[in-house]
């Protein structure tokens, strides 16, 4: 097993680690932990209590965050015609058909976010080594395969949080910069698990969210004490 730098060694001497913080504590102690130079984010990990094995707790979905994610999203539209316009209208970083495709296929990646609409899903579709690996590929479940294209990306452009539990039961996710303001990132991380406990599958049993950790991109991760979110 690797060991840790000194300097994660020494931002671990303020974390009591028998301990699950209260969350506007927990989130403190991110930012006093954090030793990255640049602007790190806050990861969010959520430990539920389903199998993701059946498939009707495998809990997926997407929802705002209040403050934002801290910094600017990049988005490509996959539309024609009327939706194209709208796209452009409403400030994207790209639109196109089949020149995006090839623009991507090409290995051009720079951008955060893809929406499509409908009828474009059978030249998307064909991005689909490209992009799933990366979590770019567009899903109706997530909102980015829409007619409704201006506000998908207001909303895209506003912030918000993905989220889809992995092989283990747990769902990570990003709630915002440690240059955030504690209380924003506070509202951000309540949005996330408000919109985990709607999802919440009635085949679930027991205990829901079972533990729940707060990091730094660079930084030790910080248990939050889950009792106050069932």
């Amino acid at each position: 097993m690797a060991k840790h730098g000194k300097k994660y060694r020494q931002v671990c001497e303020k974390l009591d680690r028998s301990k699950a913080y209260e969350l506007v504590e927990a989130l403190k102690l991110v930012k006093e932990t954090s030793y990255s130079k640049f602007a790190g984010s806050v990861d969010l990990a959520i430990n539920l209590g389903v199998d993701p094995r059946h498939a009707d707790q495998n809990v997926r979905g997407a929802t705002p965050l209040p403050h934002g994610l801290g910094k600017q999203v990049r988005i490509v539209v996959f539309a024609k015609g009327q939706k194209a316009v709208e796209a452009k209208e409403a400030g994207v970083d790209f639109v196109g058909a089949d020149d995006l495709a090839e623009k991507i296929q090409g290995g051009w990646l720079d951008f955060d976010q893809v929406i499509a609409t409908p009828d474009m899903m059978a030249v998307v579709g064909k991005l689909g080594r490209v992009l799933g690996p990366r979590g770019l590929m567009p899903n109706p479940k997530l909102g980015t395969v829409t007619f409704e294209v201006e506000n998908a990306i207001n909303e895209l452009k506003a912030g918000r949080a993905e989220f889809r539990v992995d092989k283990a039961g747990i769902v990570h996710t990003i709630v915002g910069k440690v240059s955030m303001e504690t209380e924003k990132l506070a509202a951000n991380v309540n949005a996330v698990i408000d919109a985990l406990l709607k999802a919440k599958p009635s085949s679930s049993k027991g205990t829901y969210l079972k533990k729940i950790a707060l990091s730094a991109t660079m930084g030790p991760g910080v248990s939050v004490d889950p009792i106050p979110f069932r």
